[in-house]
């Protein structure tokens, strides 16, 4: 590979992946709506906006492949998911093919076809779009990201009690490994749609928590009430896992212990 697009280049996962590409002497362009001071002074920051397909074309232009990690939010219960996932990759797939991109790699979630909740409907929608692009492509779904729970139990935690949904599980993943793995996809042939990529460890969410609230000195009363609906039934029948799959090796505890400096 000479030169590759990363989207989402300064988010939890493109940041790896940028950094990975760089080490192996691989080109790298981040496509960005405005400047990064953060990234690196080899990359070629491309100014650009899914959201409008503004400057997609010229960010495709000469790239052999594209890493598509952008999405409409670092939160998935806001935002803009279809315009910003959806049709944006659209236009960036047309501009991909209008440039003879060679292989489009997208990120995408364990359980979006499984949980009802309009994000992840939006995130099968772009699956589906990048499917019918007639690019050469390759999907891999992950579960959740440590970062995500990370963020998700420190706002539960401003309360005096941090509720964690009855029943919840998490097979949390390491973003880094993450990255590791979509650099060697983006750097192979098309391969469709890969095998899921998993944590090492399924936990209940309030273990997550309270492993959490131990490692912080917090004190927090973990209350575990059920949850009803459709969503918190998929949460509950674990269709945001993958057992068969736990590819990861960092650990929740492996992870908050690096963030929190042992």
């Amino acid at each position: 590979m000479r030169e590759i697009l990363v989207t989402g280049g300064t988010g939890v996962v493109g940041r790896h992946a940028v950094s990975r590409l760089l080490a192996a002497g691989v080109g790298v362009r981040v496509l960005s709506r405005r400047a990064h001071p953060s990234l690196p002074a080899t990359v070629r920051a491309m100014g650009g906006d899914l959201d409008t397909g503004e400057g997609l074309a010229a960010a495709a232009a000469g790239v052999d492949a594209i890493l598509h990690c952008a999405s409409a939010t670092k939160t998935p219960f806001y935002g803009r998911p279809h315009r910003t996932d959806v049709e944006g990759t659209r236009q960036l797939a047309a501009s991909a093919r209008d440039a003879g991109v060679s292989h489009l790699v997208y990120i995408s979630i364990v359980g979006i076809d499984r949980i009802p909740l309009g994000y992840y409907r939006a995130k099968h929608e772009t699956e589906a779009v990048i499917e019918s692009s007639r690019l050469p492509f390759t999907i891999l779904r992950t579960t959740q990201f440590h970062d995500l729970i990370l963020d998700m139990l420190v706002q539960a935690a401003r309360l005096p009690v941090l509720l964690a949904p009855r029943g919840f599980r998490f097979q949390p993943v390491d973003a880094g490994e993450v990255a590791d793995r979509l650099v060697a996809l983006v750097c192979a042939s098309p391969q469709g749609r890969v095998p899921d990529m998993g944590g090492p460890q399924i936990h209940a969410l309030a273990d997550l928590a309270r492993i959490y609230l131990r490692l912080t000195g917090r004190r927090r009363l973990v209350v575990s009430p059920p949850v009803p609906g459709r969503v918190a039934r998929a949460f509950r029948a674990g269709a945001n896992l993958c057992p068969e799959h736990p590819e990861g090796r960092v650990t929740w505890l492996d992870f908050l212990h690096a963030r929190l400096g042992g």
